[in-house]
């Protein structure tokens, strides 16, 4: 029995390679299904494990994930970015499957990350409806602009049916989050607070609310750097570089851009915010990233208060 003992697991679309340990001198591979995640839980849990890291890998992950946590794994699913940079401070180059099993490993067990927490039902559903939303979007997007171009007209005529049923799967998809999360009490509150505030509308509170489920649980640094919204230092010796945002979630930093193009027009506070910003040069990227930023403490602050917006809000 090893109480010590993390776990990392290089997820693909077909495979599972998993390092019991970063000294694992034989990682082994089970394949990336209900079975084969069954067969991994099954070797798991004849060990002591302190927790299984592995990397967010557009979605392959969730499946091994979701079982891990449920059967009271500790698990923890992190940036690629971070472990790719680890690795290469280690001076490890090379990259194959069972090498980046045991980086992984060596990475939880250098860095702990706190391991995810399991989101309600709820909220998993609340998740896969907003993905779907934008994946609709997405599509129909597509198909306007190719309608711009295209000049046979069976093929537009079929673009238009495409898109008259796009445009009906958007709504019905919206109709579920709205009686999704006016089903739920937590989140019906949550979206409350949010539509409080000039510039937040269903669309950004529903993401939020889907895509953010650590707002109002956090501390307001916190909160940004899982945005993507916290502002790194660039600085050496007496230079000082120009501060830059990294990472994060951009499905979230995506709605909150258009909420704080909204904000900067209809809300009075985060439009003197970002006048002043503009007023002592800074650039609009700058300018509307502290707008994006603080609109979010703004929300984080709110929800952990249970207030709605105060026009001189001090979170």
């Amino acid at each position: 029995m090893k109480s010590s003992l993390v776990v990392g697991i290089d997820v693909s679309k077909r495979f599972l390679d998993v390092a019991l340990g970063a000294d694992d001198p034989q990682p082994f591979r089970v394949p990336n299904t209900p079975e084969g995640i069954q067969q991994l839980l099954t070797r798991l849990q004849e060990q002591e494990i302190a927790l299984v890291v592995m990397e967010a890998t557009g979605g392959w992950e969730r499946r091994v994930l979701r079982t891990l946590l449920q059967a009271g794994v500790p698990a923890a699913r992190v940036s690629p970015g971070r472990v790719r940079h680890f690795a290469k401070s280690m001076g490890q180059l090379a990259k194959t499957d069972a090498l980046d099993a045991r980086i992984l490993a060596l990475f939880g067990a250098s860095i702990r990350p706190q391991p995810t927490q399991l989101p309600s039902p709820e909220r998993q559903r609340l998740d896969a409806l907003v993905s779907r939303r934008a994946q609709l979007i997405e599509m129909r997007t597509a198909e306007h602009n190719r309608l711009e171009t295209v000049e046979d007209e069976d093929i537009r005529q079929g673009l238009v049916e495409h898109i008259s049923w796009l445009d009906k799967q958007i709504k019905q998809v919206e109709t579920e989050i709205r009686t999704l999360i006016a089903s739920v009490p937590e989140l019906q509150e949550a979206q409350r607070i949010m539509l409080s505030v000039p510039g937040v509308g269903e669309v950004t509170a529903s993401v939020l609310l889907a895509k953010m489920p650590e707002l109002g649980r956090v501390n307001r640094k916190e909160i940004a750097a899982l945005a993507g919204l916290a502002p790194f230092n660039r600085d050496s010796g007496s230079k000082k570089g120009r501060r830059f945002i990294q990472g994060g979630r951009g499905d979230v930093r995506s709605v909150l851009y258009m909420a704080a193009l909204s904000a900067i027009r209809f809300n009075p506070v985060l439009k003197a915010f970002f006048q002043r910003l503009k007023a002592k040069g800074k650039p609009f990227k700058v300018a509307i990233t502290a707008v994006m930023r603080k609109l979010l403490t703004f929300l984080n602050a709110m929800i952990a208060s249970g207030k709605t917006w105060n026009p001189s809000p001090n979170p």
